[in-house]
């Protein structure tokens, strides 16, 4: 693909769980995320970790009746991004308006719903947390020993950069209609479940800004802006699937693929937005997942994932200290079996502002540029 083919006490004991009990959210996370995709397919508890293993034949992975239409790739940045002396510049999401919203529109009325906590993640203590080389972190929810993942850690990722026009990115989004609160305020919305069809407010959104910057510095990418959870969320993995093997059947130079997600670190009364000040503006503070394997979920190759992970993480945490929450790696598929390069990225969570995410969604770019430029200087 050419370049130019560019798209008073309960809030104490809230902060108590934001920041002093970090797990606490991220299983918080991975309850609310887990029991929505299994909710039509309840079996053991490694499954729910794993939500759809996708290695059987399935139903939901035979799921092509739900996919509208041909697949959807992005066609290039357009109207939504300038490039100025080198520096990508992006329209704000609230000043972006769709051809075609879909049939979930972005909310243009609000309501006022639970309160908003504001906060910063800082370092997280307890045992299955270990620190990598530089600061950053790793939350080791497996059996493998700390020692044993610090050390695969300092691995350098198990593929090189080239100097080619071909692909060597894919961006997709099997949550494709995740969203983001509109702006700072103290509530989200009561009637807003924080999904839409419309492509300037979810995760597609913040994809076009990784890619903006990747196309910036001439790395090829593919972007899938097909929506794989709408009109069903059941199954979405199955159906992201579905549309990025062929394309990495035709690009075999694609190298990383990356599925962009959003988390929703809530409690019953209140939603956390998770965010750093980096150079002035307010980013979502992101999380890498790297699934990993105990002989049941078919991802014999998930270390190299790992090590890849581990790189990437470094080079965001060294680029924008603070970005970062720890590596999630745990008995999770997530389609990781696709590709070496394979990992989910949580860009903020249903609390943040769409310009918070989508400004990590340019440092996600940024920083993937510099650690490629590393990759290909080793090749």
């Amino acid at each position: 693909m050419k370049n130019q083919k560019r798209k008073v006490i309960s809030r104490v004991v809230r902060w108590a769980v934001l920041l002093t009990l970090p797990l606490t959210a991220a299983g918080i996370v991975r309850g609310v995320k887990a029991a929505a995709e299994m909710l039509n397919n309840p079996e053991t508890s490694r499954q729910t970790f794993s939500e759809v293993s996708d290695n059987s034949e399935s139903s939901e992975l035979k799921g092509a009746d739900l996919l509208s239409g041909e697949m959807v790739l992005s066609k290039g940045y357009g109207v939504y991004a300038e490039t100025t002396k080198g520096e990508v510049r992006l329209m704000s999401p609230l000043e972006m308006e769709s051809e075609n919203p879909g049939e979930k529109p972005y909310p243009e009325e609000w309501t006022k719903g639970i309160e908003i906590v504001r906060a910063t993640y800082g370092r997280y203590g307890g045992s299955t947390y270990f620190d990598l080389d530089g600061g950053s972190q790793v939350n080791n929810q497996s059996t493998i020993s700390n020692d044993t993942l610090l050390r695969e850690s300092r691995s350098a990722p198990d593929f090189t950069i080239s100097d080619t026009n071909e692909p060597q990115v894919l961006l997709y989004h099997t949550h494709t209609t995740e969203s983001f609160e509109p702006f700072v305020r103290e509530n989200m919305d009561a009637n807003f479940n924080y999904r839409t069809t419309d492509e300037t407010k979810n995760m597609i959104m913040v994809g076009n800004a990784i890619q903006a910057e990747l196309e910036a510095k001439g790395i090829g990418v593919i972007h899938v802006t097909e929506i794989h959870d709408y009109p069903s969320y059941n199954g979405s993995y199955g159906r992201s699937r579905e549309s990025i093997i062929p394309i990495l059947e035709q690009y075999p130079e694609i190298k990383v693929a990356l599925d962009i997600h959003r988390d929703a670190i809530a409690g019953d009364d209140f939603a956390s937005q998770p965010y750093v000040e980096i150079d002035g503006k307010e980013a979502a503070q992101v999380m890498i997942i790297s699934g990993c394997d105990d002989g049941t979920l078919g991802m014999p190759n998930y270390m190299k994932n790992f090590h890849f992970a581990s790189s990437l993480q470094r080079q965001l945490e060294g680029d924008y200290p603070g970005l970062t929450r720890p590596i999630l790696f745990d008995y999770r598929h997530y389609n990781q079996d696709l590709t070496t390069g394979s990992l989910l990225v949580e860009v903020g969570s249903h609390g943040n502002t769409l310009e918070q995410a989508q400004y990590s969604g340019q440092l996600i770019g940024r920083s993937l540029c510099r650690l490629f430029d590393e990759m290909r200087e080793q090749s």
